[in-house]
């Protein structure tokens, strides 16, 4: 873009440096444009009062994204002309956090070959400090330089120059700082300092001039402008002053128009439902970094700019019609600049003049806003930090946001920024909502390297799968820490998988049964129980969820175990949403009998989220191998290296095996999603483990099955008991209370019944022992089924017990003094010969 259009997209009658300049007497002095480039502004920081705002950095002020980029791009190009080609090719470029880690990726773009790296205040575990210094006048100071690739700043004779780029040349000391921490070790011949102004004094010039003398070296320096700041005496404290009356000032008015409302009005005021959250796929490139944290190569930025168009197109395809022909803000999260700043211009390409698009980005800065036209931050949103921060939790921002009129904003984070506290009520994304009309968000994989210092290749923790790609659920239901198998042939006849892992010869995991294609007769039995339980499925759904709040709140991330505890992580989710507004993280995991739990999807959930926060989540209790399992996984797991935290306690909807503490109900009735396989669990199959499949930092696999969509029913089994939630709500506080009062400490009961049931039966494996409906239902569905014994008197929850038996030729024993309603037995000692041609069990085999 041409400077003259970047001049004409600026231009504004009042300048936005008047308010601060007639107060503090604050002078920008330079060449035609600087102040169309800069504005002033205020903030509290106790080294510098006032705030230079760049309507061109994309930080502060929202600006086309094409202008932003361009003003980036048209300086790398003036540094590649500055070098030349064969010096611009072998060029390294540093950007700053937070304010230029976007334009310094640009003035790479501009030297067209040159690798990127920009400094950072995160730290990233397993990853060492190639350096690190500090930036004098900021709020946050200790920058981290982490490159994946040790060798990428290394200097020598044949060092390659180094570019260094700065939203602002102020003092230099930033970049004199850099400089010397990396020239002792590391000495080359040549840097170049870029940034969009130059604002230096004669003495700092001079100063510079003396540097590059110093150690020996050629600093040249490529601005867009150059001018100056004149400071009067005492401009610190008049600015700290003026911010503190102007503060105090807001304060008061804000509880004067608090005041006359409630004196106004018995009822509180109208106030617009906030805008929905939709969540977009991008379907972000595999290996792509997300920007320049850790490095950015060449490679990288071909392989992004092929995929730039069809991401623009999803996002397009997510907006509204109004939206479409609207005002469209493409916003960033602090040091994750560049990403959303290509996002933006890819999709000011796509919607054309239809649309008028912007880019800006949240911040830690605190600057203070003024409603004014002579002043450059005009509305300030504030909310919680939400990256789990290295220095602490504590507020952020979004500068002129609020009032600008956007019709939709376009939320684009990076993972490890996606939890519970950008989803919370006084989030990000909740603060977006009320001041728009649609608010989309867009999830870039955070990229991690390999911890390995030797190698070379770039290790990226896989991202959770979410519908309509990859299950029939909602993709802010639930994300998937599985890989997508879909394509893979996985499935065998049932008879073969039993004698296979009876005989040792493979894991139950290593395969799929053939999924399961219900009758009519039996479709029609699950209608009537879904109608029949859906009031006190709903009533143990609220009161586990109310349990879980209570214990484990204030946000928990709910991990519900594939698959079957995945439906009720979803109504766990929808209660707490419903009853609470809370917007709540919900994964699924895999965890495998025998093998235990994914330890990559629980590295992938440490890296977004503290894992003490972590409540796992499953459908029911039979025996508690689970239970079992899960304890010892995690404990296994921190054994070997991995992050520490994990409470292994299941919350569970049903536990009447007595194995947890945490539950809906002790009670074993039929759960509905236990009458089915993938149909009501979102067309999702049962985890795979197995080891040609699954690699060491691979998720465990999981199928998709879309070519059974006509039967699906999951949708309505959730829509259909979360239809009641209101119903139940008094009979949950209640029962809620209850538990929370009461021993709920487990009795392992179950596990008694079922060794007592194993000696009994001469079956002497309590694997082969499958206690309660839900168990049950599966020997039925999934395994090759001995007999069933069913509790005297037991009555409609069975039905589709008795019904599947039938079909199979089982036979249903009615047994007393049973702990559960029934209770299935896989045929000991299985070998095919113990069925007939049908499939059916042979009696007395």
């Amino acid at each position: 873009m041409s400077e003259r259009a970047t001049r004409e997209e600026n231009v504004d009658v009042v300048w936005s440096g008047d308010w601060v300049a007639e107060r503090l007497g604050v002078a920008l002095e330079g060449d035609g444009d600087l102040r169309e480039l800069l504005g002033l502004a205020l903030r509290r920081n106790p080294k510098r009062a006032h705030l230079l705002v760049s309507n061109v950095l994309g930080k502060h002020v929202p600006q086309r994204p094409s202008v932003v980029y361009g003003a980036g791009y048209g300086l790398g190009e003036r540094v590649r002309a500055l070098l030349g080609e064969e010096e611009a090719r072998r060029a390294v470029v540093l950007g700053y956090a937070e304010t230029a880690t976007g334009l310094g990726h640009a003035v790479a773009d501009g030297l067209r070959d040159a690798p990127y790296l920009h400094s950072t205040r995160r730290p990233v575990a397993g990853v060492a400090q190639a350096g690190g210094f500090e930036e004098a006048h900021s709020h946050a100071t200790s920058h981290l330089l982490l490159p994946e690739d040790p060798e990428l700043l290394a200097g020598g004779a044949e060092a390659s120059t180094l570019v260094l780029v700065d939203d602002e040349f102020s003092t230099g000391n930033t970049v004199l700082n850099t400089i010397r921490a990396l020239h002792e070790p590391h000495p080359r011949d040549r840097y170049v300092i870029v940034a969009l102004v130059d604002m230096r004094s004669p003495a700092d010039r001079d100063r510079l001039t003396a540097f590059a003398a110093e150690i020996g070296a050629r600093v040249d320096l490529v601005t867009r402008s150059t001018g100056t700041v004149t400071l009067p005496d005492g401009v610190l404290e008049r600015g700290q002053a003026l911010v503190a009356a102007q503060e105090a000032e807001q304060a008061e008015e804000a509880e004067e128009v608090r005041e006359a409302r409630e004196a106004s009005a018995s009822a509180p005021p109208s106030v617009p439902a906030p805008a929905p959250v939709t969540r977009v796929d991008l379907d972000w490139p595999a290996g792509v970094p997300d920007g320049g944290r850790h490095g950015f190569t060449p490679a990288h930025r071909a392989a992004l700019e092929a995929v730039l168009p069809d991401m623009a197109e999803r996002i397009a395809g997510a907006l509204g019609g109004g939206a479409r022909q609207g005002r469209v803000l493409v916003l960033g999260f602090e040091e994750l600049m560049y990403a959303p700043l290509r996002l933006g211009t890819a999709l000011e390409q796509t919607l054309g003049a239809d649309a008028e698009v912007r880019y800006s980005t949240t911040t830690r800065s605190p600057v203070l806003a003024v409603d004014d036209p002579g002043y450059a931050i005009r509305t300030r949103l504030v909310f919680p930090a939400h990256d789990t921060p290295a220095d602490g939790p504590g507020d952020r921002y979004a500068y002129n946001v609020a009032g600008a009129g956007f019709d939709a904003v376009v939320a684009v984070v990076d993972s490890t920024a996606d939890t519970s506290e950008l989803h919370a009520p006084e989030g990000l994304l909740a603060r977006l909502a009320a001041h728009t009309g649609q608010v989309l968000l867009a999830v870039i994989p955070s990229y991690t390297p390999t911890p390995d210092p030797h190698s070379q290749e770039s290790a990226v923790l896989p991202e959770p799968l979410r519908g309509p790609d990859f299950s029939s659920y909602a993709p802010e239901d639930v994300g998937w820490l599985l890989q997508d198998l879909s394509d893979t042939e996985l499935e065998a006849p049932t008879e073969e998988r039993e004698e296979a892992i009876q005989s040792g010869g493979a894991h139950y995991a290593e395969s799929l049964p053939v999924e399961y294609q219900p009758s009519a007769e039996y479709q029609a039995l699950f209608s009537a129980a879904l109608e029949t339980s859906a009031a006190r499925i709903a009533r143990a759904v609220g009161t586990v969820t109310e349990t879980v709040l209570a214990e484990r709140g204030p946000r928990p991330v709910l991990v519900s175990l594939a698959r079957a505890g995945t439906p009720v992580g979803v109504l766990m989710r929808r209660w707490a949403q419903h009853r609470h507004g809370l917007d709540l993280p919900h994964y699924a995991i895999s965890i495998v009998r025998g093998r235990g739990i994914d330890a990559t999807a629980l590295r992938w959930l440490a890296a977004h989220h503290d894992p003490v926060d972590v409540v796992f989540v499953d459908g029911w209790t039979g025996k508690g191998a689970i239970t079992r399992e899960l304890a010892a996984a995690i404990e296994e797991f921190e054994a070997s290296g991995g992050p520490a935290g994990f409470d292994p306690e299941i919350a569970v909807l049903a536990d009447p095996g007595g194995c947890v503490r945490t539950y809906g109900t002790r009670e074993d009735f039929l759960i509905p999603s236990a009458c089915l396989n993938s149909t009501v669990s979102g067309l999702i199959s049962r985890t795979v483990l197995r080891a040609d499949l699954v690699g060491p930092n691979d998720f465990h696999g999981g199928k998709f099955y879309r070519e059974l969509a006509g039967s699906d029913v999951s949708v309505r089994f959730l829509d259909t008991i979360a239809a009641r939630f209101d119903e139940v709500a008094g009979q949950v506080e209640d029962e809620a209370k209850e538990l929370l009062a009461a021993d709920r400490a487990p009795t392992w009961e179950g596990w008694a019944a079922v060794e007592r049931i194993s000696e009994e039966y001469g079956i002497h494996d309590v694997n082969l022992v499958k206690p309660g409906v839900g168990e049950t239902t599966r020997v039925l569905l999934r395994r090759v089924p001995w007999k069933i014994l069913a509790k005297r008197g037991a009555g409609a929850d069975l039905t589709h017990i008795r019904l599947l038996a039938e079909q199979r030729g089982v036979p249903v024993e009615e047994v007393d003094d049973l702990p559960y309603s029934c209770v299935g037995l896989i045929h000991p000692r299985y070998t095919r010969g113990a069925t007939g041609a049908d499939g059916k069990a042979v009696k007395g085999a």
